[in-house]
């Protein structure tokens, strides 16, 4: 197992620049003993931005966690001492598509699960800047049920409901029905003492470790771009949003 960075980003998904000291360097990646960069995972694509030393710029081109440690890529080696502090900034406005986009689909599981079929699944996801898609295993999802799940969602964004991140004990957690909607989520909620949560107020909960806006108003109108037959299990919706 590799150092435990204070993951910021779980704090304040809003925080965009932080100081850090790294830890140590692997080549062009850094090591840090903080960070607002969130790192590839659950379908959510990593941040980009920069980090500064002194008079160097370097760019933060991937982050992955490997091990329980957080890489940060950069676009040069760099040679930076262990201790030595750095002044790291996120692209923002990347940072908050995807949180808009993240929210968006749990705002349409949330939406399927409370109105259409409670035992659906999502069987998988990608959440992209300009897009977003989710494959579903759900009793009779079609063309015209997604469209009607679309409209449901858009209602449900307008209502200004927050969304809230919360950390549960492994007992708290299964006393929530249906609390994960992926296989992935579901062999989490047996490993782990403490879970991290999404709540949309008076819609949904469930298992997450994304970033996501306060309230259903930021995610914005949601388009329904693609529907996709891929079998009796397997259907996918891709997604976007209207600009603010």
């Amino acid at each position: 197992m590799g150092f435990m960075a204070d993951k910021l980003y779980w704090r304040d998904p809003y925080l965009h620049a932080f100081d850090a000291d790294v830890v140590r360097t692997h080549g062009n990646a850094l090591v840090l003993d903080k960070t607002a960069f969130y790192p590839t995972s659950g379908g959510q694509q990593n941040d980009t931005g920069k980090i500064l030393l002194e008079s160097q710029e370097f760019r933060v081109i991937d982050v992955k966690e490997e091990n329980g440690e957080i890489l940060h890529t950069l676009d040069k080696e760099c040679v930076i001492r262990p201790g030595t502090m750095v002044h790291c900034s996120i692209d923002w406005d990347r940072r908050y598509r995807l949180m808009r986009n993240h929210t968006a689909l749990h705002v349409i599981i949330g939406v399927i699960v409370s109105k259409y079929d409670r035992n659906g699944r999502s069987t998988g996801g990608q959440i992209y800047e300009d897009k977003a898609r989710m494959d579903f295993d759900v009793e009779g999802f079609n063309r015209e049920m997604a469209e009607k799940v679309i409209a449901d969602a858009n209602a449900v964004v307008l209502e200004d409901r927050k969304v809230i991140a919360k950390f549960l004990s492994r007992e708290e957690a299964r006393e929530i029905s249906n609390l994960s909607r992926t296989m992935p989520g579901d062999d989490l909620l047996k490993s782990l003492e403490t879970i991290r949560v999404i709540e949309i107020e008076g819609l949904d909960i469930q298992n997450d470790g994304g970033t996501h806006v306060r309230s259903t108003k930021e995610v914005g109108t949601i388009k329904l771009l693609k529907f996709e037959n891929n079998g009796k299990h397997n259907k996918r919706i891709v997604i976007a949003l209207d600009a603010l």
